[in-house]
């Protein structure tokens, strides 16, 4: 059985995050042979609209029992995270790059990978290139549509012309995002970039714990392939 541990990180500026790592059995890391000595790290959808740590925690739960080390956490503003959380996502990109350096000293890694769900996906997508340890990305639901972009745009290019591994899920009636407006973004994607589209699903959807499992299972597959 997978086990959960608190932690605080500290952000700079005085702001301390709220974390939660879930921890693979020793049987469940000693049967996981692609594990690459690889920790999930995963970024919460708005905070603005009350995302927080426990819209990820299914997926967390799911990795560390297929043998992947997961950390969630609240960023500013979220929960018992200190701070104010900010509109457009700038400020909280410190606080993914805050975990993900406390995530390499405390977990005793030097590769991660880095979840982004929903305005976590952008966030993170953002940190993605300031850590050298990250070595690959996955978004859930990118918000990449016209309306989205007024908040989010600024965050694009980063991922976009990041050369590291990336793979874009959605669902292909995400309200936000449309599959003809994803796959235009992804045309100017640098490096290896994939797109794994779940039918039927909406944007709203893939944040829920129905699709946990699924979500955990995409995100295992392309570990394996990094």
């Amino acid at each position: 059985m997978a086990t959960r541990e608190s932690a605080t990180v500290e952000s700079g500026n005085g702001i301390h995050l709220d974390v939660r790592i879930y921890k693979p059995s020793d049987e469940q890391t000693d049967s996981t042979t692609d594990n690459q000595n690889i920790a999930v790290v995963l970024v919460h959808p708005y905070s603005v609209l009350g995302g927080s740590q426990f819209l990820t925690k299914g997926i967390a739960r799911n990795l560390a029992l297929q043998g992947f080390p997961a950390v969630t956490f609240n960023m500013r503003g979220v929960g018992k995270s200190t701070g104010r959380p900010s509109i457009t996502g700038f400020a909280e990109v410190a606080d993914v790059i805050a975990v993900c350096k406390w995530t390499v000293k405390n977990l005793s890694t030097n590769r991660i990978l880095l979840v982004g769900s929903s305005a976590g996906a952008p966030i993170a997508g953002s940190a993605v290139d300031q850590v050298d340890e990250v070595v690959g990305y996955v978004s859930v639901a990118y918000p990449f549509g016209w309306m989205a972009s007024i908040l989010f745009r600024g965050h694009h290019k980063a991922i976009l012309q990041s050369p590291k591994p990336k793979l874009f899920v959605m669902g292909t009636k995400d309200g936000f995002t449309s599959v003809r407006q994803l796959k235009n973004k992804l045309k100017s994607a640098a490096g290896r970039t994939e797109m794994h589209l779940i039918d039927s699903a909406s944007h709203f959807e893939l944040e829920t714990s129905a699709f946990d499992g699924e979500n955990a299972n995409i995100i295992v597959t392309f570990i394996s392939s990094l």
